[in-house]
């Protein structure tokens, strides 16, 4: 008796540095939540993550990319905040265009998979 087994291609992307991994899907998500709240702080609460290790993930961005792609603000009467940069847009756009790139012939070499 055959079973059918169904089998996919999977690929998961990050994007390296010389110093290693630059960017990946988990820092994507963190610029796009700092785009959406404005702060790393509610980014990372956003996140289930310590503001540290968010703090600490855009240092080490800022410090690896070409350009920062965040930008604190500095604090006034609602207190300081953050945003993107140009560059820090220009990552998560160009990051999804790979990764679709990519998720469409994974999922071509997927309908051709046989056993």
């Amino acid at each position: 008796m055959d079973h059918i087994k169904k089998y996919s291609v999977e690929v998961r992307l990050w994007i390296e540095e010389t110093e290693g991994p630059f960017l990946g899907i988990g820092k994507i998500w963190l610029l796009e939540n700092i785009r959406k709240t404005g702060s790393i702080t509610n980014a990372a609460k956003e996140m289930k993550m310590s503001y540290r290790q968010a703090w600490q993930l855009v240092e080490e961005m800022n410090q690896r990319a070409e350009n920062p792609l965040v930008e604190k603000l500095l604090g006034g009467k609602g207190g300081g905040g953050a945003k993107l940069t140009e560059a820090g847009e220009k990552a998560i756009l160009v990051f999804y265009e790979i990764e679709k790139r990519i998720k469409d012939f994974a999922l071509k070499e997927t309908q051709n998979l046989k056993f």
